[in-house]
């Protein structure tokens, strides 16, 4: 369907995509996350996130739980190195009810005291839960080694020092300085008319001014040489993690990049290191790749856990898959098996609607307008098998490769 896009007068930008379904979602993409704390604010932007839910000016933090509970519907928030979201899935009848829910949330907060304390021991147990699973953990470590010394090494979650530095005052100073209109995108995707959608944002987010209108500026991560890290955590298995930083959201090499992912190591079980790793060799359970695209630099991973005495052997395998992407362009015909198939992922990826609508809000923050999978499926068949060729050189070079391991 054709999507629908508006900006209110106080720089707030609304995009809703129709739908048949009796389910909507809706929601507010902030650009806002875990880079943009300072060096003392280590974990503020998911603490500020959690705290969202605790108390308005006319809201106590039960009557937030309950507001869409009690009609069967869900409200939902994360956040992560450079956005959070905040949204809400319920029944297409109760829409107006999600709206003005979440425009209190993001606008009226107030971060009552008796709230932050126990908001904190609960992130403090999140973050001691999260340290209890190395195959969490050394994602945020591998992040932090790649780009060491700058805030997007920082773990979303912070840690229980900074933690406890955390007031009302400073929250309400993070939240006036980046949750604001101009910073931010209102998606719905819903069965809805387009009418109905600009009488109700109006209704409930016209007259929030957009205060605080300054140029925020981010630091882009400095480039480091690679090199490779061996933790002792005393672990039944090794965990690994080799990779390296790649290209930015707005680089044209990315889509290139997300194929090779996809061949290397996605989420479909005959994936080169799937292959080769488990299937062939048994050694090992689960090994992946992954990629995160950010808006000035982005990070590609292969992640594994295997028995200690299986580690090299592992590292060889791996070093190997990437260096037949490098050294190896593909033949014709395992090109167009590897389009057709992320292809299809991406389809079956479209029809999930939350997804759908959470990604139509990050890529309206970023770039202006919504991408029907038919558009993207366009862009796809340009490629060719000398662009892959061509990325994973520039990119997955031996020289520019990081590896932890616990």
């Amino acid at each position: 369907m054709q999507y629908f896009s508006f900006t209110l007068i106080n720089g707030l930008r609304v995009v809703f995509l129709p739908s048949f379904s009796h389910v909507n979602y809706c929601g507010f993409t902030v650009d806002v996350g875990t880079r943009d704390e300072r060096m003392t604010e280590h974990g503020l932007a998911h603490f500020v996130e959690h705290n969202l839910f605790k108390g308005t000016r006319k809201r106590k933090s039960r009557h937030i739980l309950n507001r869409m509970e009690a009609v069967g519907g869900e409200l939902n928030a994360y956040t992560t190195k450079e956005e959070t979201f905040l949204y809400s899935v319920c029944l297409a009848k109760d829409t107006e009810r999600a709206i003005e829910l979440l425009s209190d949330l993001v606008f009226n907060s107030q971060f009552p005291t008796s709230e932050i304390e126990k908001e904190r021991e609960v992130v403090i147990d999140e973050i001691n839960s999260y340290e209890d699973t190395p195959s969490d953990l050394i994602f945020d470590e591998f992040e932090n080694l790649v780009f060491e010394g700058s805030e997007m090494g920082h773990n979303i979650l912070g840690d229980a020092k900074s933690l406890e530095t955390f007031t009302p005052e400073i929250c309400h100073l993070f939240s006036k300085q980046f949750y604001r209109p101009d910073r931010m995108i209102f998606f719905i995707n819903g069965n809805l008319k387009e009418k109905k959608v600009r009488r109700l944002v109006e209704k409930y987010m016209a007259d929030i001014q957009s205060n605080n209108i300054i140029d925020i500026k981010r630091n882009i991560p400095k480039i480091i040489p690679s090199r490779n890290l061996s933790l002792d955590k005393d672990l039944h298995q090794n965990h690994i993690i080799v990779g390296c930083r790649i290209c930015s959201t707005y680089d044209a090499q990315k889509m290139a990049i997300r194929v090779l992912n996809n061949i290397l190591g996605g989420p479909g079980m005959t994936s080169r290191l799937n292959i080769e790793l488990r299937e062939k060799r048994g050694l090992v359970y689960t090994v992946e790749s992954n990629l995160n695209f950010y808006t000035d630099c982005g990070i590609f991973n292969v992640y594994f856990g295997c028995d200690h005495n299986d580690r090299e052997k592992c590292l060889y395998l791996t070093h190997r898959e990437l260096k037949k992407l490098r050294n190896n362009k593909l033949t014709d015909s395992q090109f167009t098996s590897a389009i057709k198939q992320w292809k299809g992922q991406l389809g079956v990826v479209a029809d999930q609607h939350e997804n759908l609508a959470l990604s139509m809000g990050k890529r309206f923050l970023r770039f202006n307008n919504y991408e029907s999978l038919e558009e993207t499926h366009r862009r796809i068949n340009l490629l060719t098998a000398e662009q892959l060729l061509s990325a994973a050189n520039e990119f997955f070079d031996e020289n520019s490769l990081f590896s932890l391991t616990y």
